[in-house]
């Protein structure tokens, strides 16, 4: 089995069948191809209109709505393939997407993660997919916008790394999760997706513990895929949703940051951290309430 590939579907059956539709009119990998569809929890008829649509693929129905990490989980504990592709139901792949990344993989054993170039509707890179890790200091450089003035300083803009040519292969951080193509060698070294990020970080945790482990995470822009961002409906659209995926979001900051830099930095510097994080979520819902008002 040379490739699986994991499907998130969260009330998404439009979208869902789109991006199911693409990978089969992708080039398939010259050995075998599976396909999982993690429904979870939708409620709705999207798990029989895939199985009469696409009957080859395989469903694993949740009675709960498990997140990110322990929907993917349930796909990874099953997986026969080398390598193992964790994709967006909101992605469009090109023709040669699959055949690209598999002959890159294959040609550089040393890589543990890699992604392709992810775009937004709009043709533009999509940012979340190129990042450095959230250490203090890019953490501070971003939110006090000094990334957004010097885009191209690697002193300053070190959270996405905008330095680096977006139109050759190189190195970095972490991709988005909309496209995460992870050798499976490297998956079973380090482990499954850590389920307390249920919705956010969850990406960002796996490829920290990928270079950890001494694997190499790479940007691949040999071939690209349109990620529809915001679509899926995962993303808040009522004041309630927002308040809550805010606060859900500055949670996972402070998650990320005990469990991967906690003893790596003094403590009164985690105090600093953690306070510019409750700041920074205190504008955050501040905004969104007045902006119902």
């Amino acid at each position: 089995m040379d490739l699986s590939i994991i499907i998130i579907n969260y009330k998404t059956k439009d979208l869902t069948l789109q991006t199911l539709d693409s990978v089969f009119k992708a080039d398939p990998p010259v050995g075998k191809m599976e396909v999982f569809l993690i429904d979870n929890h939708s409620q709705d008829d999207t798990p029989t209109t895939v199985k009469q649509q696409f009957p080859q693929v395989k469903q694993i129905l949740s009675s709960t709505n498990l997140g990110f990490a322990g929907g993917n989980n349930l796909g990874l504990r099953q997986v026969k393939g080398r390598y193992v592709l964790l994709l967006n139901s909101d992605t469009i792949i090109e023709k040669d997407t699959l055949t690209a990344m598999i002959k890159y993989m294959d040609a550089n054993s040393q890589v543990g993660l890699a992604t392709c170039r992810v775009e937004l509707f709009n043709r533009q890179i999509d940012p979340a997919s190129h990042r450095g890790f959230p250490t203090p200091w890019a953490s501070l450089t971003y939110y006090l916008g000094l990334e957004k003035l010097f885009p191209h300083s690697s002193l300053l803009a070190q959270y996405h790394q905008g330095w680096k040519d977006k139109n050759q292969v190189h190195e970095i951080d972490s991709p988005v999760g909309a496209f995460f193509f992870l050798r499976k060698s490297a998956l079973n070294q380090i482990g499954l997706l850590d389920e307390a990020f249920f919705m956010y970080g969850e990406d960002i945790d796996l490829a920290f513990r990928i270079k950890k482990a001494g694997w190499q995470v790479m940007y691949v822009p040999l071939t690209t895929i349109t990620h529809l961002k915001g679509a899926s409906g995962l993303h808040a659209s009522t004041k309630l949703q927002r308040l809550t995926t805010t606060k859900n979001f500055f949670a996972v900051m402070k998650l990320f940051y005990q469990k991967h830099y906690r003893k790596k930095y003094f403590f009164l510097l985690r105090w600093c951290v953690f306070l510019g994080i409750d700041i920074i979520q205190f504008l955050k819902i501040l905004k969104i309430k007045l902006s119902w008002k």
